[in-house]
């Protein structure tokens, strides 16, 4: 069984999944994705923030997910062609 100190350790250097520690992949992308959150959200009827539950900023997650996988699936299919 661990110690105590072991846990107290472990906490200490696990980093809190923020957006903060995230870094997009392309630079300038984060305002497209922001205007698709927000059209997502407003399409969904869901309130964006804090007092939000998890499960409704979750949907609008997963639908900028599945979008952003269709569009790369496009655009793969034309560079095939």
């Amino acid at each position: 069984m661990p110690s105590k100190n072991i846990k107290k350790n472990v906490k200490k250097n696990v980093k809190k999944n923020t957006r903060k520690n995230h870094t997009a992949l392309v630079q300038g992308a984060e305002p497209t994705i922001d205007r698709m959150k927000h059209e997502i959200a407003q399409e969904f009827s869901v309130k964006l923030g804090p007092n939000t539950t998890s499960r409704a900023n979750g949907s609008v997650g997963g639908e900028i997910t599945k979008r952003l996988v269709a569009i790369a699936k496009q655009q793969l299919n034309g560079k095939s062609k």
